[in-house]
């Protein structure tokens, strides 16, 4: 016979896993978790945050906080293995089913099969005995599909539902009073095509946030694979790795929670200190080491994107801010050959500029940057900048890009041209199309290899001694070296698009001669090197 002791601790239990997420989780069999529920009784032992991971008690957190607001956001942003998936897809949407009956949950990933995975594990917590008896009206699922599925409740509550698919499979005709994307770009290549990262966008903006009644909440959860991801077309542009409250350019307040796998801010959300790694007391220190000191810059993406959830590498990719030189005015030799060279945004206001730049070429075969123009401008504008700077320096050959580009464009330069003619300002530039690349890396190979003639440092500091690319020392140019060095996962490259047209027309720059170099030297009459030439035995002429 139970005693009225045992029943009131088992009803405070329940109200405290209705009333926070923290509590429920350690009252359920979560999926993948080969232990058992702890049940600990709180008021003894203390909150049920103090018996989980410090990571996990932050994320349920965010959730509870999110789902309890209207027009709730939150953005989750952790290292792969750190369950941030089971603790939102699984938890907590079984939580706020059970907790608002009639809610309508619709989750999405970037492709239908890892949605319906995750639902099946919800629906696994659905299922427990442990789960119905925490909620008034012994729900049980009713429409058992892994795609679609609805919780039912004996006390005449409204059902409750889940509905999972691909992000751009379809969501049309379905509303949601909360919805989840997680991870909307699978990999690597989805990330770096702006395609897929556009039609992620679209779908997201278009069909994800129309389905959405009024007060829903969402979250999305990712790793940052790209700066312009998801992530980062919601982040403001100055966002600087912090967690917190974050009004986003969408004009709504952003619960951003970014937990990096080993800490870099004095910030950290779990209160670690700069250097210490995620959940130490499950992953040993080796385990994100091997990941961290891994060799190679695509093993260096890895890190900086997927475990440490910022896009771009620090000194870890193919360029290096230590490959270029940054000179002042007047370093420069006095005899160079100029060549420009352009990438052209097609209309103006969108969110690529039209760069320009224009190269001076040294004796040596050196290159050094002397002038470059950055604006959103419409064709027409462009076409005149160009034609501008190819008259200032007397550049006789410029460079774009072949394919859609030229041939938008050529034409309109050529127009130009014979205006000015009739105009009495007469210029003319050879515009040569180089050949279009889709492969952002490639694109810049050749720049590359000009970048790093010379040579990394041998004093193991990553470092590497400034090779034959000189840049002015301005805002300008370090914003274009650090567009190569965000290759090839930066939000922008238009600038890096212009450095990669000069390195793949560099079997096409002018021989330059430096008369400096080759003059003869001429001799003062009666001067002491006359005079030591006048005492040189003439070499007599033989005769046969």
């Amino acid at each position: 016979m139970l005693r009225k002791a045992d029943v009131a601790r088992e009803l405070l239990r329940r109200k405290r896993c209705q009333d926070s997420l923290h509590s429920f989780a350690l009252n359920i069999q979560i999926p993948t978790v080969s232990t058992l529920p702890m049940c600990p009784d709180e008021d003894l032992l203390g909150p049920a945050e103090n018996f989980m991971a410090k990571h996990h008690a932050v994320i349920y957190a965010c959730i509870q906080r999110t789902m309890l607001k209207p027009m709730g956001r939150a953005l989750l942003m952790l290292p792969p293995g750190s369950a941030k998936s089971i603790c939102t897809d699984c938890v907590g949407t079984t939580w706020y089913m059970g907790k608002f009956p009639g809610s309508r949950i619709l989750m999405t990933g970037y492709q239908g099969d890892l949605a319906e995975r995750q639902s099946g594990r919800a629906q696994f917590i659905a299922e427990q005995e442990a789960y119905r008896r925490i909620w008034p009206g012994n729900p049980r699922i009713d429409k058992n599909a892994k795609k679609d599925w609805t919780l039912k409740f004996d006390n005449g509550a409204m059902e409750s539902n889940m509905l999972a698919m691909g992000l751009t499979g379809g969501l049309t005709g379905n509303r949601a009073n909360g919805w989840i994307v997680d991870d909307p770009l699978s990999g690597r290549k989805e990330a770096d095509s702006e395609t897929q990262r556009q039609d992620c966008y679209n779908a997201y903006k278009d069909d994800l946030l129309t389905r959405s009644l009024p007060g829903a909440w969402g979250i999305v959860i990712l790793t940052r694979w790209h700066e312009d991801d998801i992530a980062g077309r919601i982040l403001p542009d100055d966002y600087d790795g912090r967690s917190g409250m974050i009004r986003c350019k969408d004009g709504l307040d952003w619960d951003v929670l970014n937990i990096p796998a080993k800490c870099e801010r004095r910030d950290d959300p779990l209160g670690r200190r700069i250097g210490e790694y995620i959940w130490p007391e499950f992953y040993p220190p080796e385990h994100w080491a091997m990941f961290e000191k891994a060799k190679g810059s695509e093993s260096a993406r890895t890190w900086s994107s997927l475990y440490q959830q910022r896009p771009t590498p620090q000194g870890s990719g193919r360029f290096h801010e230590s490959m270029f030189h940054f000179y002042q005015p007047g370093e420069e030799p006095p005899y160079l050959a100029y060549v420009g060279a352009s990438d052209h945004a097609v209309t103006e206001g969108k969110n690529d500029f039209t760069e320009a730049g224009v190269m001076g070429v040294d004796s040596r075969g050196e290159l050094w940057e002397v002038d470059w123009f950055s604006e959103q401008v419409d064709a027409g504008r462009g076409a005149n900048v160009v034609l501008d700077m190819a008259h200032k320096w007397k550049t006789p050959m410029w460079f774009n890009e072949g394919g859609v580009i030229d041939k938008s464009m050529r034409p309109l330069f050529n127009m130009i041209m014979r205006d000015r003619q009739r105009e009495m300002r007469p210029v003319y530039v050879d515009i040569r199309a180089i050949p279009s690349m889709a492969d952002k890396v490639a694109k810049c190979a050749s720049i590359q290899g000009r970048a790093a003639s010379g040579g990394e440092k041998t004093d193991g500091s990553g470092e590497w001694n400034p090779g034959t690319i000189h840049m002015r020392d301005n805002a300008n140019s370090r914003r274009i070296v650090q567009q190569l060095i965000a290759l090839p996962a930066g939000r922008f490259d238009d600038a890096a698009d212009v450095m990669g047209l000069f390195g793949r027309a560099l079997d096409q720059f002018p021989m330059v001669y430096d008369p400096s170099k080759h003059a003869r030297k001429e001799l003062v009459p009666f001067s002491v090197e006359w005079l030591e030439h006048q005492e040189k035995e003439t070499p007599k002429i033989r005769y046969r």
